[in-house]
């Protein structure tokens, strides 16, 4: 999602040559092969598939497997995206190789360390040479951090820029049989998945969303194995498997809400000016609550009753699109990375 429209930029540079090392951390086939496809992005050069493990394990294999594949290839730079594990693990080797590093969406920080993405956004940052901001939050947060001004570039949205490429086609995709009203609800998080009765609390809330506008479910492979695991029983929600990308658009854009915890659908919602009630109680892109269409329901689940009721009133945040989210951040950073 991130690195297409980066690679797409660069390949039109003269005189660059990319390697893509895909580290198996998301090996779902919807979490990854179909995304390769829709996104029109070549077959990675190197697939680590390092695969599931603890967040020691899993950052560790990416930096064992990762190491030889960077000593032989002897990149110029390494750019690495959002904050994943593999995003601190590839930093990490570069940084200790002496290979400069390149951040996409940098600066992001949602001040909870609870959080391990919180975790992988700060080591990367500062290791990183270039850091590439999607918002103006992104520069102060780095600059607050003592991070020189001359590393931050303020480029916009990437995730945005594959967004704009692939919505005429998820404008083409048939509603196949779905309600003409419904919210979409994305669910992921352990914070809200791996205990019971948090995940029992939050399900419940959808079942009675559901009595009043229908629930489309597309369920994350690891919440299905907490739902299985835990007996809970939500057969009357529209449950999906995991869907590709422009499936899945496709359902975003025609959706009433959209009920998630997920950072970059916060993102796609404020574009698509779709309301977006996020079950977290803080965010990282808080841009989408300033400007967009995102509003914070946190732990307090009767606020997604009242908010969603203000939906079905007509009474929806109305948000705007943030600067540079128009589809051309990738442009910006080959520009930075080969001017």
């Amino acid at each position: 999602m991130k690195a297409a429209p980066v690679m797409r930029a660069l390949a039109n540079r003269r005189g660059v040559r990319q390697t893509l090392v895909h580290t198996g951390q998301h090996y779902d086939k919807n979490l990854s092969d179909v995304f390769f496809s829709q996104l029109s992005m070549p077959e990675p050069d190197v697939n680590l598939e390092v695969g599931s493990g603890s967040h020691a394990w899993q950052t560790a294999e990416v930096m064992t497997r990762f190491e030889p594949v960077v000593l032989e290839r002897k990149p110029d730079v390494v750019v690495v995206y959002g904050d994943v594990n593999s995003t601190v693990a590839a930093a990490l080797v570069c940084s200790k190789l002496l290979i400069r590093v390149a951040h996409v969406e940098a600066g992001l920080r949602s001040f909870d360390r609870t959080m391990p993405e919180e975790i992988n956004r700060i080591v990367t940052d500062r290791l990183a040479d270039l850091l590439f901001t999607p918002s103006e939050d992104g520069d102060i947060n780095l600059q607050s951090e003592g991070v020189s001004p001359e590393k931050i570039y303020r480029v916009g949205n990437v995730m945005i820029d594959s967004l704009v490429r692939l919505l005429p086609c998820a404008m083409q995709i048939p509603k196949n049989g779905l309600p003409d009203r419904y919210a979409l609800v994305t669910l992921h998080r352990p914070s809200n998945v791996d205990d019971s009765a948090t995940l029992q609390r939050i399900l419940s809330s959808l079942l009675e969303v559901n009595q009043r506008l229908e629930v489309v479910f597309p369920v994350h492979p690891r919440t299905r194995q907490r739902i299985e695991q835990f007996g809970i029983n939500i057969e009357k929600l529209h449950l999906l498997e995991p869907l590709p990308y422009i499936e899945f658009l496709s359902l975003q854009r025609r959706a009433a809400a959209v009920i998630t915890d997920s950072g970059g659908i916060q993102e796609e919602t404020t574009y698509l000016g779709v309301p977006c009630l996020t079950l977290r109680s803080n965010t990282e892109r808080p841009a989408t609550v300033t400007l967009g269409t995102n509003v914070l329901i946190g732990q307090d689940l009767g606020r997604l009753g009242s908010e969603l009721l203000k939906i079905l009133d007509g009474k929806a945040k109305r948000g705007s699109i943030p600067p540079l989210w128009d589809g051309n951040a990738g442009e910006r950073i080959a520009e930075v990375m080969t001017g």
